[in-house]
């Protein structure tokens, strides 16, 4: 009397996110959800299929289908339960309830579907209560990162006290007209007098690079001699920050302290990250047409999804109201946290709590507040029309197919599948001239030709 997996689906029996709680293989979990969509019928209101092995509880849920595996001895009124809060789960973690929203949010999904069944059975608990163990932070982690925090400000402030002795150290010496001896720093720096008329190289150390490197005289000028005199008045050796504070993580490499160095990102690294929306209010709207054409002409399918997304950057607009122009021949649905009487009546979309407000910058292109669907089998309706001229010579057949695109809008993204025959020896086909980039799915045995955009310049 267990559940054996929950799964969402897509209507063909694709798994987009499958957790099992008992132990499965993963062709026998992928069997079931596969054989699920041939045993649901059209037009029934049932909420389970059985079989000779499990039975299936589900739900629709936008174009996908949750889903519970569970044998036949299991209580069916516990299942119905369990699929209830499961459909309360899934909108929670994942805003946009199609294939693309639900494989980003995969893992959240697993994880609350793991705090909600436990070994097969449904846990005491609520959507509340989940949520909360899923976001529980651990006490004794955030002491251990306050701690880890302490030790790196008390180091960092250890080695600025250091820092700072150093330097008055070398500044005194500097003044009483002395040189630094090299002690733990590899190399020994030349010393200028306090009057400026002239400075001396001390011969049992002599001029080491360093000094050279700092000299104010000109590029390509020759390296003094240990026995040279100072430069003339006015010139002198002109010390960085930047130079102090790698000289002295250098000695406290030399001690056998174990430094790490800040990275700072390049020029180049910060110019590849994506630009942030500047606008306060973004609306984006995505519509996505799948439409299967006959070879002789006409149309099998067609179906247009769309979805209106909002992207906010600011709190001060999360109370904005959207009205939008609906169409009756198109079949529309808001976001659960949206007044869906309000939007019947008036075609405006506000928020379901009027004390709450739309979340701001939200991932992607931000919340999807409408999505709407249209099926029709008007061939008017398709963009985009298809022309295959086949011609057979000898045992090979050369088809030529050209495309031809209305002038209305643009298209994204276009996809276009050919069925092909079963081939011999398992060879694919010989493509010799293509726009765009095509692919053969040598296990279906179909040609996908992909154009990435249709615009003026390749309508046809």
């Amino acid at each position: 009397m267990v559940v054996l997996a929950a799964s969402i689906i897509t209507k063909s029996g694709k798994p987009l996110v499958s957790r099992q709680f008992v132990d499965m293989s993963r062709i026998r979990i992928e069997g079931y959800l596969a054989a699920f969509p041939k045993l649901v019928g059209t037009g029934k209101q049932h909420t389970f299929v059985e079989t000779e092995n499990v039975r299936y509880v589900y739900q629709p849920i936008e174009s996908l289908y949750l889903l519970l595996v569970t044998n036949k001895q299991s209580n069916i009124l516990e299942d119905l339960e369990t699929l209830r809060l499961l459909s309360k789960l899934v909108p929670e973690y994942s805003y946009t309830l199609d294939e693309e929203g639900i494989c980003k949010t995969a893992f959240e999904l697993i994880f609350a579907f793991d705090e909600a069944i436990s070994l097969g059975h449904k846990e005491n608990v609520t959507v509340t209560q989940v949520k909360q163990y899923c976001e529980m932070e651990s006490h004794e982690e955030r002491l251990q990162i306050l701690l880890r925090k302490k030790q790196i400000e008390e180091t960092n402030q250890l080695m600025k006290q250091k820092a700072s002795q150093i330097d008055k150290s070398k500044i005194e010496k500097t003044r009483s007209g002395g040189f630094v001896p090299s002690s733990g720093f590899g190399s020994s720096d030349s010393s200028i007098s306090s009057g400026g008329g002239g400075g001396f190289a001390n011969p049992g150390f002599g001029i080491s690079s360093d000094v050279d490197s700092f000299s104010t005289k000109p590029k390509g000028a020759s390296r003094p001699s240990a026995s040279a005199t100072a430069p003339p008045k006015g010139s002198g050796m002109k010390l960085g920050k930047s130079q102090k504070t790698n000289q002295f993580l250098e000695s406290l490499k030399a001690e056998g302290e174990n430094i790490v160095e800040d990275v700072r990102p390049t020029v180049g690294q910060s110019r590849a990250a994506a630009p942030l929306p500047t606008d306060p209010i973004t609306f984006t709207i995505e519509e996505k047409l799948n439409a299967t054409l006959k070879k002789d002409g006409g149309i099998s399918s067609f179906d247009v999804q769309g979805t209106l997304s909002l992207q906010l950057l600011s709190e001060d607009d999360g109370q904005i109201q959207v009205e939008v122009e609906t169409n009756p021949s198109v079949a529309f649905k808001t976001h659960p946290n949206i007044n869906k009487e309000l939007f019947n009546k008036e075609n405006i979309l506000a928020p379901k709590d009027a004390s709450r407000a739309f979340p701001v910058n939200q991932p992607g292109n931000g919340l999807a507040l409408l999505k709407w669907r249209k099926q029709s089998s008007d061939e008017s309706l398709v963009p985009l029309t298809i022309n295959c001229w086949p011609s057979v010579s000898g045992n090979e057949t050369y088809v030529n197919i050209e495309y031809e695109a209305f002038s209305q809008f643009d298209l994204q993204n276009v996809v276009i599948s050919v069925p092909l025959p079963t081939l011999r020896d398992g060879q694919g086909p010989s493509v010799r001239q293509i726009d765009g980039d095509w692919r053969y799915d040598s296990r279906n045995y179909v040609l996908e030709w992909s154009i990435d955009l249709i615009d003026d310049s390749n309508r046809r």
